[in-house]
């Protein structure tokens, strides 16, 4: 028996083919790299004719799939619904003139099996488009670590400043939503698990040893002044440990001075 994401795929499927003003219908996330569950979303890319799009009501559209509970535009300009099985959709309308941009994809959309991505394809332009995208994203080990050795010494010191300053509701929101994925981006790459790359959280109980994923859950905590002190002095010892070993194999400088006067800011 399918599942009800399956389910789902497959009745987008048919509304799509049923409707003229549609050309293509591209699928993302973790159906097409075979990783779905019960709790997983529905994402797709509809391409519809040029002349059509302005015109298109996705949310109508959607309904037509599956009963929808709630339809709303997000900060990011895709169209969202929570379907009434609580399933999330998120959808991109776009020109069907622009399917050529799928080609500058690579790196941002990884899709190993385009043809479980390819719902619809009226031209074959889609598919040809999506067959670029097989391969993961794969970052330059050395300049990708020297990158993200900056960018972690800059907000960490942002961090440090914040809590310095008393702020300490804006101290752990930047450690946990700026530091922290940069912090893992580099712990994947030193480990090499990059599958997993643009949403580095992913997985992570399962991509990481488990010295590593203790490091990471003591760079956590609650919201009390304290605790938040402890986890960032944490999360700059686990930076420094990751940047040491990533000067140390690809023969990257490091500024040591620096990372005490971090240090010192902290305590």
């Amino acid at each position: 028996m399918s599942s009800p994401l399956e389910q789902r795929v497959n009745a987008l499927r048919a509304r799509a083919e049923a409707d003229p003003r549609i050309e293509a219908v591209l699928l993302y996330g973790s159906f097409t790299i075979a990783e779905a569950d019960e709790f997983s979303d529905i994402e797709a890319y509809l391409f519809l004719n040029d002349e059509a799009l302005p015109e298109f009501d996705v949310a109508a559209f959607l309904a037509t799939v599956a009963p929808v509970r709630m339809a709303y535009v997000n900060q990011y300009g895709v169209h969202t619904v929570v379907f009434d099985d609580l399933m999330r959709g998120e959808f991109h309308a776009e020109a069907a003139s622009s399917i050529g941009q799928v080609l500058d994809w690579r790196g941002m959309i990884h899709l190993p099996d385009p043809e479980r991505a390819v719902l619809l394809d009226r031209t074959g332009e889609l598919t040809e488009s999506a067959a670029v995208l097989t391969e993961p994203h794969r970052p330059e080990p050395a300049a990708t670590a020297r990158q993200l050795i900056d960018e972690l010494t800059n907000w960490t010191l942002m961090a440090a400043n914040l809590l310095a300053r008393g702020e300490t509701a804006r101290g752990h929101a930047w450690l946990t939503g700026v530091v922290a994925p940069f912090q893992l981006r580099l712990c994947r790459l030193l480990r090499g698990t990059v599958d997993n790359w643009l949403t580095p959280s992913r997985r992570l109980e399962h991509d990481l040893p488990a010295g590593d994923y203790d490091r990471h859950a003591a760079t956590t905590s609650r919201l009390a002044p304290h605790e938040v002190q402890i986890a960032a002095r944490e999360s700059w010892q686990w930076t420094r440990s990751l940047s040491d070993e990533a000067a140390k194999r690809w023969e990257l400088a490091v500024d040591q001075e620096l990372f005490e006067l971090i240090a010192a800011r902290l305590h």
